[in-house]
């Protein structure tokens, strides 16, 4: 969960770029400079206010940052242009990878989600994708100071009334021995825990499901997941629903994408609709509404009450669809096809996190500085592949990795059962020949260490750049940068 009041929409939209506009990278602005005499004094006068009521002296004198962090101001006002679009999204966050993750964590806390279930009505697989979207099921949880970061936000910038009060929040959850002082990082944003919760969200719903005596949503997967399924409860989930689905518009059908404007299951059998294979539309929704996240030649549906619930969550319909679509993959236990029935109208489909993976190391094979190979497509791995582009004479040189620039940089792959019908690369990478760092890892077998090159496919290299050569544990040669220097 991330700033769920609409109020803070356009914050959300510019931590995540969730708008299906797809267009050249902006660079992300430098960090402010911010003066540390300044937050000292704005901290002061905190200290006293209204929001801080609740708030003793030794919590927040014990807590108070020494300096502002310019990095989450940066992050504030980042608003990238490179945005991606819906089948991007759903291809990074619903993939085979996560799939599994997401069957294992269902086997594994079974007991726990049944008794989840029976207490707050949500289905287990539902919980199950928030999960999985928000922190990659407790993978990823955010390395930010809460405190540092909130008290920057409540001092610089916009909505500083808003963050003010979340600093607080976040405070009184120490000061409550739910969470200890170390467990409090997350997001820039302050979002934090198994499942994302800011910190008024946390004092409003999070729940002790062992137990314990504390609501501890950092270490304790019970009290995530329940607290979840009591947010989705309190936000009108509806018990034995499912969220929607999939379905086909009749030949000359128009209508607006409009989820909010919701009929009956007989209004839309009327119109023709049917399930995405055919099938007539079940009775399992009391109303739904039509979602068209691509426009009518992509994949259609009909969603209900809890789609709804899982965008309050996240005001985003990309997102509620991706908790939607994986939790509909963890319940059939099947990774095997990730892909809607209806193909997204593109002739460039997105690309998993593996994939996302085997470019980021082939830019690192041809010399491109990326940074760590983490699958998460970035600033530094856009740039790389624009650059990447341009020296190869590939057009658009839009910095977008989808499945044909995987295929052009990707050189030996092999083939999958892909739902897309393309090759996913599962063995070490053997870079583009007209690399040079390429050549240098299939030519340089007996390389020094510390071998110096200057990499022809980055322009921007300098002479200093050094590389050290290292041969993983499967027999791959890999060449990682080493600045002098450093």
């Amino acid at each position: 969960m991330r700033l769920t009041h609409l109020s803070t929409l356009s914050l959300l939209t510019a931590a995540i770029g969730l708008s299906l506009a797809s267009t050249a990278q902006a660079a992300k602005p430098d960090a402010p400079n911010l003066s540390n005499a300044q937050f000292q004094q704005c901290l002061d006068g905190l200290k006293n206010s209204s929001k801080f009521r609740g708030v003793d002296s030794y919590t927040f004198n014990n807590y108070r940052p020494s300096q502002p962090d310019p990095s989450v101001i940066q992050s504030l006002n980042y608003q990238p242009e490179f945005q991606k679009d819906v089948w991007d999204y759903l291809s990074s966050l619903v993939d085979k990878e996560r799939v599994e993750d997401g069957i294992r964590a269902k086997h594994q806390w079974a007991d726990t989600l049944r008794q989840i279930e029976s207490r707050y009505g949500v289905k287990a697989e539902h919980v199950l994708g928030v999960w999985g979207v928000e922190s990659n099921f407790g993978q990823t949880l955010g390395k930010k100071p809460l405190f540092e970061s909130l008290a920057t936000l409540s001092c610089f910038d916009r909505r500083q009334s808003y963050f003010q009060g979340e600093y607080a929040n976040a405070l009184k959850i120490v000061q409550n021995g739910d969470i200890a002082p170390s467990d409090m990082t997350g997001s820039w944003a302050g979002a934090f825990g198994q499942t994302q919760f800011m910190p008024s969200t946390f004092l409003e719903l999070a729940v002790d499901f062992d137990g314990d005596g504390r609501r501890d949503l950092v270490n304790s997967v019970p009290d995530a997941l329940a607290s979840t399924a009591n947010f989705l409860d309190k936000r009108g989930y509806r018990t034995g629903e499912p969220w929607g689905y999939e379905v086909k518009l009749p030949s000359g059908f128009w209508a607006a994408s409009d989820r909010k404007n919701k009929k009956s299951i007989s209004h839309w059998r009327n119109q023709g609709l049917t399930l995405a294979n055919g099938s007539p539309l079940p009775s399992s929704l009391s109303s739904a509404g039509l979602l068209l996240p691509a426009g009518k030649d992509g994949p259609a549906f009909l969603v209900g009450k809890n789609f709804d619930t899982f965008y309050s969550y996240n005001a985003s319909e990309n997102y509620a669809l991706a908790i939607a679509h994986l939790s509909d993959l963890i319940a059939r236990e099947d990774s095997s096809k990730t892909d809607f029935i209806t193909a997204w109208p593109t002739d460039d489909p997105g690309i998993s996190r593996q994939q996302s993976k085997d470019i980021q190391q082939a830019l690192l094979n041809a010399g491109y500085d990326i940074g760590e190979v983490d699958g998460i497509i970035g600033d530094n791995t856009r740039t790389a592949i624009q650059q990447y582009q341009s020296s190869h004479g590939i057009f658009p040189a839009d910095g977008r990795a989808g499945q044909k620039f995987y295929r052009a940089i990707v050189g030996n792959a092999v083939p999958t059962n892909n739902p897309y019908g393309q090759p996913s690369n599962s063995k070490p990478l053997n870079p583009a020949p007209a690399d040079r760092m390429g050549q240098l890892i299939q030519q340089q077998t007996s390389m020094p260490n510390n071998y110096s090159a200057q990499p022809t496919a980055n322009p921007s290299s300098s002479g200093n750049t050094r590389y050290r050569r290292v041969t993983d544990a499967d027999g791959s040669v890999k060449l990682v940068r080493i600045d002098e220097g450093s």
